[in-house]
């Protein structure tokens, strides 16, 4: 299992030689393998090994976390336009090229901070695209798709923190105060539902850490956004004539943001101030 009949070594004897390294540099309560699902029984053959000749303690854990394929409109392993393996380089400049078209159309950033905001949005789009799916399944990968500002996508829960930011914003410009004021309760049902989704954020993080699955997150705050999207459409939030409502709005705004920047934070990427 560890040497070819020729003395060579195998793909399992590095494994096994990685183990031995990690238990060694970092002493791991437990080691974890993101890797292509069909190297599962690989990694249980390694792990057996592992286990039998005492490279690892017995507290420690080893754990496989198979991950699908990402494909092309026509369902097979996705490609560049002449059909050769599309680089991750060449992915992102495709997916930046594409975000700062809409940008420059939509007219909201100035030319010169456009490319910059693209990036930034460019790279929402592809971890969100990647992580909102179950890791385990293989999945479509569609530019124009992942690229919108409508639907679940990434570049549509960033246009949602924008817009509770450009809220905030001209709060505080017109003399507003973003530090007073509690929340109080609910004024309509869109604002209950969006408060209601806010309570969800501990369980769900706790939730997605326990079973790695990252599109937890992806699902929950989709969830708070259109939530929060529903309350800004239903809701004169600035225009509001009592004051302390209206503090009330801004509090709910602001713990709306955490939360949608925490999490965003969490699959490792962040929101511009406009887009």
């Amino acid at each position: 299992m560890l040497l070819k009949s020729d003395g060579a070594s195998l793909y399992t004897t590095t494994d096994l030689a990685t183990i031995v390294e990690r238990v060694k540099l970092f002493d791991p309560d437990e080691i974890l393998y993101v890797v292509d699902k069909r190297q599962e029984l690989h990694f249980i053959q390694v792990f057996r090994c592992a286990r039998k000749t005492g490279l690892v303690k017995p507290e420690t854990e080893l754990s496989f976390l198979g991950f699908g394929t990402m494909n092309g409109k026509d369902g097979k392993p996705f490609k560049t336009r002449d059909g050769g393996v599309m680089r991750l380089e060449n992915l992102i400049a495709d997916i930046d090229e594409e975000m700062f078209h809409k940008i420059v159309e939509n007219r909201s950033v100035k030319d010169q901070d456009a490319q910059e905001t693209a990036k930034v949005v460019g790279l929402s789009a592809i971890k969100y695209g990647d992580l909102s799916n179950q890791a385990t399944k293989d999945y479509i990968f569609d530019i124009d798709r992942f690229t919108s500002f409508e639907g679940n996508t990434g570049p549509y829960i960033l246009y949602t923190i924008v817009r509770i930011k450009s809220i905030l914003n001209r709060f505080a410009e017109e003399g507003g105060n973003l530090e007073a004021g509690t929340i109080l309760d609910p004024v309509n049902d869109s604002q209950k539902n969006l408060m209601l989704q806010l309570t969800g954020f501990g369980a769900t993080v706790e939730n997605a850490f326990e079973e790695k699955a990252p599109h937890k997150i992806c699902a929950y705050i989709y969830e708070v956004s259109n939530a929060f999207n529903s309350f800004y459409h239903e809701t004169k939030i600035l225009s509001e004539e009592n004051e302390a409502q209206k503090a009330s709005f801004i509090q709910l705004l602001k713990l709306t943001k955490k939360v949608l920047e925490t999490c965003i934070d969490l699959l490792g990427f962040s929101a511009p101030d406009r887009m």
